[in-house]
């Protein structure tokens, strides 16, 4: 299979996976590689998170076709060519795909010989309207009220539940189309070397406002001023690598290219595009997701940052709503458009269940200052981060006692609100689950980072010093304290969480890399932690596992328990950095970036923890998402660990330390404070 949605950039070059055609995140469109639907979890074209046609099969003389060529021209289009199976088949079937919001379709049936043919073009099309909630488990949509409507050359296909109701009007160019329910025939007679063509447009119909496809025939590199901005436009703007290790050049280009097709606008006044979560499941606006990836990604793509700072600070809470786990100041989790959000069956209307989201956009805010200098948007953002800042001094601490503890309140939502969101993450060394409130570590030293960034805009943006001072006083009482109460003297190093009853959770996991990267451990111990990251059960060799392979619980298998991932390791790598362990930090980029290359060029969202050795073969994990944002941006990350990236007193910085073979690294024209830089 195929995936249409990450450009070539050059003839000859494809970027492609899957079969799939992306636009703003509202819109997806995965087929196998003819450009066919017969929709198996996550394939079929979905508009807000509903699938609008779960069915799209063109059949000619009643046979599938085969597959002569699939490319991706631009994330939101594509070219197919296909012929009847056998060998010199006398006619050609050629599939011009757009996706801007509807779908524009340009189906060509070419007749190769010198003499006439008659051939029957067949259509099946089908809408089972599940929400990519229950697509995602395998299903079709629940109860509800299903119909079909034919008009002349227009089908539509409708469902209705709860009140709320989604259409697809599939529309033919032509009226010579014999059109029944689920099933558009033509019957052609080609003459000699004739060439036959029909237009099909697939308009999604949502609560009565029909939403037709910006792009129509022959509209390949000619994006409209409300999609992103075109892959070839997107990556002229970016840096330019150049390397003799020609594996480090092409995953860099493939994570530009990916974070290209991920892309998407989920707020109207946003002026740029935010990254998405991730390819199928999660083409939607995530919070702790987009603010790491912007984060990654700053030396690269700065817009990325700007769009997410936006976003998420206009679906910032601004109430108490237990179902959503919404608190004042609150910066969501997850945002969902579809029959079972918006009916209110799924709290995801935006979902608030994130206790780090919140100290990830203020640590973003002041990182996206620094490398671009734009002050203007940290004064627009001021209410936002005030209110976060709030946030972080009230209901983030459900007992007051200084640290950051999470629980649900709502019926449907996460039992763990940290990065390590599922549900048996939070583990004591026999296995048992930790019970909430739970404080993670990590989230402890973002708040701490969070503290102290905001000082700084407060001082030297706001002209707020009183505020400065005062986080800065917490920021300090809170390194203390945390030292005092998570470091685990006996095991030499920090627990990963305190559970309901103050108990540490006293098993070795990844989380503590985190903790270098916030800055919150003192001096004195950042040797001890860098030694046991890298220690064979927490150093793979590929990266850092999530859990040291000597804790019971441990599995190379286990999502959050012993599997490696990249955006994970990357942090860990330049926490190492923070701390001057920069032959350490390096080693562990580096490895990082062959596992990229062992992985086709495109790190997946997780991968197994097995050890390395001399196959030199990294092991996927079942199911992960690929492309995923964070893990696109990792090696991004990984670059600016080896160059030594640093802003200091507004002044770009590079102490490179780079491995043998990638001596020589450089990168050309690096966005910074409206201008560009090269380094070394």
């Amino acid at each position: 299979m195929r995936v249409h949605g990450f450009v070539p950039a050059s003839s000859g070059e494809t970027a492609a996976v899957d079969d799939l055609i992306t636009l703003d995140g509202c819109t997806f469109f995965y087929t196998d590689s003819t450009g066919d639907v017969d929709a198996r979890e996550a394939k079929g074209y979905f508009f807000e998170d509903v699938r609008h046609l779960s069915r799209w099969q063109l059949l000619l003389d009643e046979q599938p076709l085969d597959c002569l060529a699939s490319r991706p021209v631009d994330y939101y289009s594509a070219r197919m060519v296909c012929a009847p199976p056998g060998e010199q088949p006398a006619v050609t079937v050629r599939r011009d795909r757009f996706v801007t919001d509807g779908v524009h379709e340009d189906v060509i049936v070419t007749n190769h010989r010198a003499e006439p043919v008659e051939v029957k073009l067949e259509l099946r099309f089908g809408a089972d309207f599940a929400d990519i909630l229950e697509a995602q488990q395998g299903g079709e949509s629940g109860s509800g009220e299903n119909g079909h409507e034919l008009a002349g050359s227009r089908a539509t296909v409708w469902h209705q539940r709860d009140g709320y109701r989604r259409e697809t009007i599939v529309a033919f160019s032509r009226n010579d189309v014999q059109l029944e329910e689920g099933r558009a025939v033509f019957d052609l007679h080609l003459g000699p070397h004739e060439e036959w063509k029909t237009c099909v447009d697939v308009v999604p119909v949502v609560d009565g406002r029909k939403r037709p496809a910006l792009l129509r025939c022959e509209s390949f590199r000619k994006p409209e001023p409300e999609l992103p901005l075109a892959l070839p436009e997107w990556l002229g703007q970016a840096p330019y690598v150049e390397c003799a290790a020609e594996p480090l050049v092409q995953t860099y280009r493939q994570s530009l290219l990916d974070l290209g097709a991920l892309r998407i606008r989920p707020t109207k006044g946003v002026g740029h595009a935010m990254p998405a979560g991730g390819l199928p499941w999660f083409m939607t606006a995530f919070g702790r997701d987009s603010l790491v990836t912007s984060y990654f990604a700053l030396p690269v793509q700065p817009t990325l940052a700007e769009a997410t700072l936006q976003a998420l600070a206009e679906l910032q809470a601004t109430e108490y709503d237990d179902f959503r786990d919404a608190e004042p100041g609150k910066i969501m989790h997850e945002l969902r458009r579809g029959i079972l959000a918006q009916s209110g069956v799924t709290p995801h209307s935006p979902y608030y269940g994130t206790h780090d989201a919140t100290l990830l956009f203020l640590i973003v805010l002041d990182e996206y200052e620094r490398w671009t200098g734009d002050e203007a948007l940290v004064r627009r953002l001021e209410g936002a981060a005030r209110a976060a800042v709030s946030w972080l001094e009230g209901p983030a601490d459900l007992d007051g006692d200084g640290f950051l503890e999470y629980c649900s309140r709502s019926s449907k939502g996460l039992r763990n609100l940290c990065w390590k969101d599922s549900g048996d993450s939070i583990l004591f060394p026999d296995g048992a689950a930790a019970e909430p409130p739970i404080a993670t570590c990590e989230i402890q030293g973002y708040a701490y980072d969070a503290r102290l960034r905001t000082a700084r805009l407060a001082r030297e943006v706001w002209n707020d010093p009183a505020l400065a001072e005062r986080l800065e006083r917490d920021a300090a009482a809170l390194r203390e304290r945390f030292d005092e109460v998570f470091w685990l003297g006996r095991r030499r190093f920090y627990a990963l969480a305190l559970d309901g009853e103050k108990r540490p959770v006293d098993t070795l996991t990844s989380n503590v890399g985190h903790l270098l990267w916030s800055g919150i451990v003192p001096p004195e111990r950042a040797e001890i932690l860098v030694r046991r990251l890298l220690g064979k059960d927490m150093f793979s060799g590929w990266g850092i596992r999530t859990m040291s392979a000597r804790e019971r619980p441990y599995s190379p298998l286990r999502y959050h328990v012993g599997t490696v991932w990249p955006h994970d390791t990357a942090l860990a790598a330049e926490g190492m950095r923070r701390y001057g362990f920069r032959e350490e930090a390096s080693g562990v980029a580096h490895a990082l970036l062959e596992a990229a290359h062992r992985f086709g060029h495109r790190l997946p969202e997780v991968f197994a923890g097995f050890e390395r050795d001399g196959a030199e073969v990294p092991v996927s994990y079942p199911g992960a998402m690929t492309p995923q944002s964070w893990s696109a941006a990792a090696p991004l990350l990984a670059l600016r660990t080896l160059l030594g990236l640093d802003v200091v007193d507004g002044e770009l910085e590079a102490r490179p330390n780079l491995p043998d073979d990638l001596r020589g690294l450089s990168v050309r024209g690096i966005p910074f404070r409206g201008g560009r830089r090269d380094v070394p």
